[in-house]
């Protein structure tokens, strides 16, 4: 499991009263320091990312494609409107084929409708057979090409030591060997399917920890939906640069997610039961959480954050304890519904406030097998689908 630590808590509270019993709320705003999957040492966090790509596209290039562009499509200009006649031609013998066909259905229509008595024919649910026929095709020659220039904004104006620019390690300096990260990306690939446009972009991540590979995997092979109408009906160079910086973001998360220190701004709301003498237990239990929980820094092997650590869990325990003596199904008791409301939502929001996905699920599910019984106000089931959310989208 990642580590995650925190850092400057800011405190905020609120009140409420349920069935006569005081929940106070507070909110402490914190910084996580999620930890990698592959850990440095502070000493040796410097890194160097190659990337290779088919980019190496200047402005002039794109004039120059623009230029060609125009000019295949006026040296193909001719056999377009040669194509256009002839595809006429074969749909004037289609209309022609159908009027007949519609032609002779009417004519034996008219001929059996004609043999109708007057009554017979007031009575014909459809009438007399009329004809319908279909337009005639119009012959429509594609215009002469006209070329435009290029709007450079949406050019796609780009080269490896841009790409690789864009790239950095969270808690790394740049420069240095220890950590050397390699980029294969291959250009995007679009796909017809069904009328829409799909596209791909393969990239292949090296990452070295002193020449050692600890990485080497390669993402984004499946096809994902970008547009619902053909490449035909698209501009392929905006979509491009697009989905370029939609891969060259998601390749730096998953670099970052590898090596890299990241700080992460987070808050988490916990809540505790104020009566005195009747949940001394879980207030000592809030005390054990919420006080450890500030102690906790944003620092890699940080001796005091596993004391800390261990005292809040003794306060976790305290409440996984409560959960066992919480009454469903009788409002006045001392435990009752609410009780286990607030334990539950507070074990869900601390263990993913602290990246404990896994647990913070577990709970989620628990808290849901109690929805029968516990009534959940309207604010409380919209933060419960926003808890939801972050679980599932993790």
């Amino acid at each position: 499991m990642k580590k995650l630590n925190l850092l400057f808590p800011v405190v905020l509270f609120s009140v409420q009263s349920v069935f006569g019993q005081r929940i106070d709320k507070e909110t402490i705003s914190f910084q996580l320091l999620k930890e990698p999957v592959f850990t440095t040492d502070l000493a040796n966090r410097n890194y160097t990312i190659t990337v290779k790509s088919p980019y190496n596209i200047t402005k002039d290039d794109v004039l120059r494609m623009s230029k060609e562009e125009h000019q295949n499509q006026v040296n193909n200009y001719q056999t377009n409107v040669e194509t256009a006649k002839i595809e006429h031609q074969e749909r004037l013998k289609d209309y022609e084929a159908e009027v007949k066909k519609l032609q002779e259905k009417f004519k034996l229509e008219s001929a059996e409708y004609n043999k109708l008595s007057a009554v017979e024919k007031i009575a014909a649910v459809n009438g007399a057979p009329i004809l319908r026929l279909p337009s005639r095709p119009v012959l429509n020659i594609p215009p002469m090409p006209v070329y435009r220039q290029p709007d450079l904004k949406d050019a796609l104006i780009v080269d490896n030591k841009i790409l690789a620019s864009q790239m950095d390690v969270a808690g790394f300096s740049k420069g240095g060997n220890h950590l050397d990260v390699l980029v294969e990306m291959e250009r995007t690939n679009f796909q017809d399917n069904q009328g829409k446009t799909f596209a791909n972009q393969p990239v292949r991540i090296v990452g070295k920890q002193n020449g050692v590979v600890k990485l080497d995997k390669t993402y984004f092979s499946d096809f994902a939906e970008i547009a619902s109408v053909p490449t035909n009906e698209i501009n392929l160079n905006v979509h491009e640069k697009r989905y370029l910086q939609r891969t060259m973001d998601r390749t730096r998360n998953i670099i970052n997610d590898h090596f890299g220190y990241q700080t992460i701004n987070s808050s988490v709301t916990l809540e505790t039961v104020k009566n005195k003498g009747d949940y001394d237990d879980l207030e000592k239990a809030y005390i054990y959480v919420t006080t450890n929980l500030k102690k906790l820094q944003a620092k890699s092997d940080y001796a005091p954050n596993k004391v800390a650590m261990e005292n809040m869990q003794k306060g976790i325990e305290m409440w996984k304890t409560a959960l066992t003596k919480v009454n469903y199904n009788d409002k006045k008791a001392l435990y009752n519904q609410k009780i286990g409301e607030y334990l539950y939502f507070n074990l869900i929001r601390l263990n993913l406030a602290l990246g404990n996905y896994t647990e913070a699920e577990k709970y989620l599910n628990e808290l849901q097998e109690h929805l029968v019984d516990i009534k959940l106000s309207y604010d409380a089931n919209l933060e419960l689908k926003r808890l939801e959310e972050k679980i599932y989208n993790n």
